[in-house]
């Protein structure tokens, strides 16, 4: 009898998983698309811009990831404090603390704009060598402007709303490469493509902000008394772990690339080809999180965990792993001649096991935000530790590619190793094992 009751929990458990693997599966479809819209865009650019006109704009896109890298942050945050509202049966307090956000996030925008005009001469002359402000000032409203968006797809997250999600995911890359395309088309310089990814975001905050009102407005609570709406003061410190986070996780995602770079600029080029594939699971990691995050911190507040949400993420996460590996191990030469053409070889050697760094550090990546979804802000602590050991180990490989992926893949494997442990001990402490 118990035999019996053991397969019917199991078989249960296996459908919640599948449950899961299709909740999630239309965010990863989406966030795919997205991304494979945005790589076309600028492959494409490459044959439209002048090679020293699209160097420039790398710089600028550069920017906008370096000024763009607090909305993950603030996601995480929105998404905490949100389902705390929810998941005690706070619907209006909820309703009320969103339109005093974004209240704050316009006059936080408005100031940041006039900012970013004032410093853009500055900026443009001194630190990239350009005297055009214009693209700066587009580029960087364009970057301010995703990071306040943001602010919505928590919401959109928050109240699970997955598909509305993965429609804004849509809209920002069907919008970009539609108008930076059309823009440089009709006049082929850096500006149009800033002015392109200006509209682009504009877009995608519109359609996030109407989508994200009407999830506010329909969203149900569930009245479990006991759990604490936290101060506005513990908002602040998710709000700089996860900063703090995500910059970690983009050193850990680029500092091979940029040191290689620096001790051998011959390979540069070829390591960056290879790179840029590998860290397409970085990106599929940080969109399935999407559906991750908000999962975790409202089963947690209920007293639950999201280990199955947790196992549909890897599920997802293991098929566009197995697919690049295999193309890496097995065709590497042929992969990179096709995607990127002959003059990016030279580092074809080093495909494969960039690739296995770079899954590794996709489990840290989904690990370290289901940690900061459910509060634990040492996780930072970890990944302060795992960074320092990556630049170390780059620089000791001396710029040999096959050496600069090695110690990525050594350095990654032990992290992702140290943050499961971290992560199982989280869950043993509380208790939540068999909930």
């Amino acid at each position: 009898m118990s035999a019996e009751a053991g397969s019917t929990s199991g078989r249960a458990r296996l459908e919640e998983i599948w449950q899961n693997i299709a909740s999630a599966g239309p965010l990863a479809i989406a966030g795919v698309l997205a991304n494979g819209s945005n790589i076309l865009v600028t492959i494409l650019l490459a044959h439209l811009l002048i090679s020293s006109d699209y160097g420039y704009l790398n710089q600028l896109v550069g920017l906008f990831l370096i000024v763009s890298t607090p909305g993950s942050a603030v996601i995480v945050a929105v998404v905490r404090r949100a389902t705390a509202w929810r998941v005690g049966g706070r619907s209006e307090e909820l309703l009320v603390w969103a339109k005093r956000l974004h209240r704050g996030a316009a006059w936080s925008y408005l100031i940041y704009v006039i900012v970013i005009v004032l410093a853009s001469g500055p900026l443009a002359d001194q630190v990239l060598a350009h005297h055009t402000r214009g693209r700066v000032i587009a580029m960087l409203a364009g970057a301010g402007l995703w990071v306040v968006l943001c602010i919505d797809r928590g919401f959109l997250q928050a109240t699970r709303h997955y598909r509305d999600l993965s429609m804004n995911l849509l809209v920002e890359g069907g919008t970009r490469a539609v108008a930076v395309l059309s823009f440089v088309a009709i006049s082929p310089h850096v500006l149009s493509a800033c002015l392109g990814i200006f509209v682009a975001e504009a877009a995608t905050f519109l359609h996030a902000r109407s989508t994200a009102q009407r999830a506010l407005a329909t969203a149900d609570a569930k009245s479990l008394n006991d759990v604490p709406i936290e101060p506005n003061s513990t908002i602040v410190r998710d709000l700089v772990a996860a900063v703090a986070a995500m910059s970690l996780l983009a050193v850990l995602q680029n500092a091979d690339v940029i040191l290689l770079g620096r001790q051998n600029h011959a390979a540069s080029g070829s390591y960056a080809a290879i790179s840029v594939a590998s860290k397409a699971l970085y990106f599929v990691a940080i969109v399935l999180s999407g559906y991750l995050v908000p999962e975790a911190a409202i089963r947690w507040r209920e007293g639950n965990h999201a280990l199955r949400p947790l196992a549909a993420t890897f599920a997802i996460l293991g098929i566009p792993t197995v697919v690049l590996f295999s193309a890496a191990a097995l065709a590497p030469h042929a992969v990179l001649s096709l995607v990127f053409s002959s003059k990016y070889l030279g580092a074809q050697d080093a495909f494969a096991t960039l690739v296995m760094a770079m899954a590794c550090l996709s489990v840290t990546v989904v690990l370290t935000l289901y940690l900061l979804a459910i509060g634990k802000r040492w996780i930072v602590g970890l990944l302060i530790v795992g960074a320092s050991a990556l630049v170390a180990a780059t620089l000791a490989a001396h710029g040999q590619p096959l050496a600069v992926a090695r110690a990525d893949l050594f350095v990654q494997a032990l992290l992702a190793a140290a943050v499961a442990l971290a992560f199982s001990f989280a869950h043993l402490r509380d208790h939540r094992w068999t909930t």
